[in-house]
């Protein structure tokens, strides 16, 4: 690997100024997908990748590929980056530090004039966060196979807005169809989401994979009536059924811990009125675990759930499965480089699992894939007050950088 330096006090000056784009008052950064907000984000990011001499594709549901030409043409693209939309609630490095860090590893080789052998490409996928438009991971999911671009196009946010709507309101509808930019690996940095890092004192995540993955959107219908003169007995209420399903979702993590994870998320009450019974609820759940067969069991039980409220409150229920990601293992050669480029900048280590969804989760059933996670301090995360130390976000970017390196060398040289 070579000598080249990540300059940490511009990667830090980057984080910055483009958490002023979408910037709340508490210190966070509201950029929903395909918002204003991520419009001009992506402008930004267009600039830059230009002003390096990238070549910009834009394919069909919005994902963002610039290219850095290699001195070997014939070697498929390293690609490397996460996402540059946020929570309603999100801070300042959750995948942005990905795309960030990505951009600075080309400013680094471009004022060094250091050419690899493959061309590399910097991402930024569209709809990760899964905040406006369900579920997760879109843009990489469209692009693997996974979503049909017509189903993309069709999902619609809490106002009815199409997914495609928004894409065309924000001129990054591109012209390449989703999928049609190869590249032959990649590599995602991210902060770690959660507290393990910190509380073991390591600067650098292995990451092996990431755990399995299922989302679920429930309706609840009962019937809406009048409060004071409607008997208990003679009630359909839809948000009771909603309340033991809140209950069922947990207690069925509970009994498959320490791994498993349930959570209901999201609840929309209709009619919402202080003196109306609840006749309406939809509400989404998210499953979580590295084996399928315990999602699997998940699953089954909450089946269940939605029959027995079903029948014990005399309310029509639709269960309804919109995301399935398997559980991951990245590739090891790939894993190999982030641990030889950690071990160069003699930074502790800590292999481990991501709890959390990423695109490089669909990008590792069709290439090489792995991540490098940074600590969160608290393990604190979708929080405007999620914090990654300016020495960690530098490591991570340096660790990105030299195992880029490591992966070119080792891999142009077997070509």
């Amino acid at each position: 690997m070579s000598n080249l330096t990540i300059n940490a006090e511009r990667l830090w000056d980057t984080l910055t100024e483009t958490a002023a784009i979408g910037a709340t008052p508490d210190g966070g950064i509201a950029r929903l997908t395909l918002s204003d907000e991520d419009r001009r984000v992506r402008d930004w990011l267009r600039t830059q990748v230009e002003a390096l001499g990238c070549t910009l594709t834009v394919d069909a549901v919005g994902n963002m590929f610039a290219l850095r030409p290699g001195r070997n043409p014939d070697l498929q693209p390293i690609a490397l980056g996460s996402h540059l939309d946020t929570q309603p609630t999100g801070g300042k490095f959750d995948g942005v530090l990905g795309v960030l860090a990505g951009l600075e590893v080309l400013r680094t080789l471009d004022g060094a004039g250091y050419v690899t052998e493959a061309p590399l490409l910097l991402v930024n996928w569209t709809n990760e966060e899964g905040a406006r438009f369900a579920p997760a991971m879109l843009g990489s999911g469209v692009y693997a196979g996974i979503y049909a671009g017509d189903w993309a196009e069709a999902r619609q946010d809490s106002a009815g807005t199409r997914f495609g709507e928004a894409l065309d309101a924000i001129g990054y509808r591109g012209t390449a169809p989703a999928g049609a930019v190869p590249f032959g690996a990649m590599f995602e940095l991210h902060i770690e989401q959660g507290p393990i890092l910190e509380a073991e004192g390591a600067t650098i995540g292995v990451v092996q994979g990431v755990q399995g993955m299922r989302w679920f959107e429930v309706t609840l219908e009962g019937r809406s009536a009048h409060t004071g003169s409607t008997p208990m007995p003679l009630r359909r209420n839809a948000l009771v059924g909603a309340a033991r399903l809140v209950e069922a979702v947990d207690a069925a993590a509970q009994a498959h811990a320490p791994d498993a994870v349930g959570t209901v998320g999201h609840l929309t009450v209709t009619p919402n009125s202080n003196n109306v019974i609840p006749g309406h609820v939809f509400l989404t759940v998210d499953l979580r675990h590295p084996q399928d067969a315990v999602l699997d069991a998940l699953e089954a039980e909450l089946e269940v759930a939605v029959a027995r409220v079903a029948a014990e409150l005399g309310l029509e229920t639709r269960l309804q499965a919109i995301a399935r990601t398997a559980p991951v293992a990245f590739d090891p050669e790939c894993i190999a480089s982030v641990r030889r480029a950690a071990a160069k900048g003699g930074h502790a280590t800590r292999d481990m699992v991501s709890g959390a969804g990423h695109d490089a989760a669909h990008v590792a059933g069709l290439v090489p894939t792995t991540m490098v996670f940074v600590p969160s301090a608290g393990g604190l995360s979708h929080n405007p007050a999620e914090s990654t130390a300016p020495s960690e976000c530098a490591a991570g970017a340096q660790v990105l950088l030299d195992a880029v390196l490591d992966y070119d060398a080792r891999h142009s040289a077997a070509a």
